[in-house]
């Protein structure tokens, strides 16, 4: 069994479990579920050898069972494998007894390999439990990707696929979906099996495959509002009001608010040619930044702010709309941005 590590990269960690190097213990712990399924994936796959997993691999799930009894499963042997497995999902729902941990760590099973995947947040660093894991096994945890990280995230996805993607086609994904990383790859897999490979996904696939429009989307929108194209804004919202199931407002208000607060950063910015850096956006869309800052103060962005605060209320329930909708509310909104 391999030394324990303190930090590890997914890589490095993926690549262990595959050449079944492993360390006594693992957490897998974070905000970010995609990862922690990944990983817990690689473990069912490559510890215990198919044929054996009847007998050397067991699942446990941490709102049915408890820390006793999943470290009494640890401490069994493997029947035909090197390695048994024991892999408590839910391990969050496990709410007492974790400084056990500790006392089996004192002298863990050479041939078991236990994994607690602790999932939406994180376990407190400060008890006896992490501290043991960290300083003899391994603690693999991943915060959720910012929404600024997620383009380039998709892009890599893209490519270890075998394909490659335009860059406004993953700033396309990436605002549209969402920071939801599983519906991203559910969605990137439609378009994988549809295209030759080494094939371009640019915004013409990705309308065809997944069915975000190239023209009415909430990327398209912050353009629009920049420019303060009053057509084009109008023809936009027109179309997420008579289709309000697919261009829900709780998700138009946050992407218009990150693009606002991006171009009140560009407009401050003392040294413009650090603005890629500074927004954490592609060199690519510096120039739509550059264009907006020619049409908007920084007191009317602060003015647009509270606007979109308002309606954000609104849209919520907080404040008193009548009978206003959704998509009425959204051209209200779009209205007082642009003029």
């Amino acid at each position: 069994m391999a030394t324990a590590k303190k930090q590890i990269s997914e890589s490095q960690l993926l690549a262990d479990i595959k050449a079944q190097r492993f360390a006594p213990v693992y957490l897998l712990t974070g905000e970010e579920n995609y990862f922690i399924d990944i990983v817990s994936d690689f473990f069912e796959q490559f510890a215990v050898p198919e044929e054996f997993r009847d007998f050397d691999q067991t699942v446990l799930y941490g709102y049915d069972t408890d820390m006793r009894q999943a470290l009494s499963a640890a401490n069994h042997f493997p029947m035909m494998s090197p390695y048994q497995l024991v892999l408590v999902k839910e391990a969050q729902g496990i709410t007492k007894d974790w400084d056990l941990v500790d006392t089996y760590l004192q002298k863990p099973s050479e041939r078991t390999v236990l994994v607690f995947c602790y999932r939406h947040k994180k376990l407190d660093k400060r008890t006896k439990a992490y501290k043991a894991i960290a300083d003899k096994g391994v603690v693999y945890e991943r915060a959720k990707l910012y929404d600024s990280q997620l383009p380039e995230w998709i892009a890599e996805r893209v490519n270890e696929a075998g394909f490659s993607i335009t860059q406004k086609g993953a700033m396309l994904i990436s605002e549209c979906i969402g920071n939801n990383l599983q519906t991203i790859v559910n969605e990137l897999s439609k378009v994988f099996i549809s295209l030759q490979p080494g094939a371009v996904i640019n915004e013409d696939v990705i309308e065809r495959n997944i069915g975000i429009s190239k023209e009415y989307n909430v990327f398209e929108l912050q353009t629009a509002i920049g420019r303060r194209d009053v057509v084009r804004c109008n023809r936009i919202v027109n179309h997420f009001a008579d289709n309000p199931k697919d261009n829900p407002i709780q998700m138009i208000i946050p992407s218009i608010y990150n693009y606002l607060i991006k171009l009140m950063i560009y407009l401050q910015l003392p040294d413009k040619g650090e603005a890629a850096s500074a927004l954490k956006v592609s060199p690519y869309f510096i120039r739509d930044y550059a264009d907006a800052a020619q049409n908007y103060t920084l007191g009317k962005l602060a003015t647009c702010i509270g606007y979109l605060h308002e309606a954000d209320l609104r849209s919520k329930g907080f404040r008193n709309s009548g009978s206003v909708t959704d998509g009425e509310l959204l051209k209200e909104l779009v209205f007082k941005i642009i003029h």
